[in-house]
């Protein structure tokens, strides 16, 4: 075969190899039937020939791109640029392709990003928590789309919805707190409002009822360090100040830390115990040392595209939208004891 032909195609390799046309196919699909023998020759063909799958021409026959979109908002965090870096590296252990679409933005870039993925005919779309709302979920259903909700109070027949259960995490926090000394508990939240930031607020809260404690509640802005460090501010000058704090997230927590040491000179843990929760990076780092909650990131980024990658086989021609029960996992996040309770 002449050095300089182009167009290397599946017809080619199948001759250099001595194998058939679908044997070639059978090789470059995921799942597919082929011996070993098989296998190596068309392989050491292929990379011979420089030959590579054309996979756009492969999904206008199998109905099927390959593309997986995660939607996703505040994905600069720490936490959810971890759990992107998790879904994408399993995606594309899988075959697929990950198209990743901000919803951060507040112009009509991300309905022209989203219909720019369905164009593509993508396959499904992950749903993380935040922005995001309803009628993006519904769109990606309407087209179909099997769909991953991640920390979503939404439920739509053949989607998989996975959401943490923060009930274990708030009796954890309010016996280490108890343990500690402490009597005049706080939570620290933002206004972001999404259903998993919620839920860990009225979950500490009926737990503190529980152990016969209450609990003053503050709320402020995005979900962020800088939110943090505010609502330290507006908690620590009150005439009844706390001396145990519940921070919504790591990120909170570091901000609430900062400013209570360099604005009221409290010692942590001594003059002020912290929790936080996610188990981010910096949650680790000497100058925080924070007692936190880690969410099973890897763990559930796997299983949801396992899940994916099982109804794609099981589905084949079929309306994803039809007469299929939704499925859902509750994860809890395990308990990482550092240094910012007492007696931890």
């Amino acid at each position: 075969m002449s050095q300089g032909k182009t167009g290397i195609n599946a017809y080619d390799v199948a001759q250099r190899a001595g194998v058939s046309r679908s044997a070639v196919s059978r090789t470059f699909t995921p799942g597919a039937s082929v011996s070993e023998s098989t296998r190596n020759r068309v392989m050491k063909a292929a990379e011979e020939l420089g030959y590579h799958v054309n996979h756009l021409a492969r999904s206008l026959v199998s109905n099927r791109s390959g593309i997986v979109c995660l939607i996703v908002s505040d994905v600069a965090t720490p936490y959810r640029a971890s759990l992107v870096s998790w879904l994408t590296h399993f995606l594309q252990e899988a075959g697929k392709v990950a198209m990743i679409i901000n919803t951060d933005l507040s112009d009509n870039s991300v309905s022209a990003a989203l219909q720019q993925a369905i164009n593509f005919r993508a396959d499904a779309s992950i749903i993380l928590s935040g922005m995001p709302d309803s009628g993006i979920t519904q769109l990606c259903y309407q087209h179909g789309q099997h769909l991953i909700l991640i920390n979503r109070d939404e439920s739509l027949p053949g989607s998989l919805s996975i959401n943490l259960d923060s009930r274990k995490a708030a009796d954890t926090a309010i016996s280490a707190f108890v343990r500690a000394g402490c009597r005049h508990l706080a939570f620290a939240n933002s206004l972001a409002g999404t259903p998993s930031l919620m839920k860990r607020e009225t979950d500490f809260l009926a737990a503190a009822e529980r152990a016969g404690l209450t609990v003053d509640v503050e709320r402020f802005g995005t979900t962020s360090y800088e939110s943090g460090q505010i609502l330290a501010h507006r908690l620590l000058t009150r005439q009844k100040r706390p001396d145990a704090v519940f921070c919504v997230t790591d990120l909170v927590a570091c901000g609430f830390m900062d400013e209570a040491r360099t604005r009221f000179s409290l010692r942590i843990p001594e003059d002020l115990c912290i929790v936080g929760y996610d188990n981010i990076a910096q949650s680790g780092w000497s100058s925080y040392n924070l007692t936190t909650f880690a969410p099973p990131m890897e763990t559930f980024s796997r299983e949801a595209v396992q899940w994916l990658v099982a109804q794609e086989k099981s589905s084949h021609e079929l309306d994803p939208r039809v007469d299929r029960p939704s499925d859902k996992c509750l994860y809890e996040a395990s308990v990482v004891w550092r240094g910012s309770v007492r007696g931890g």
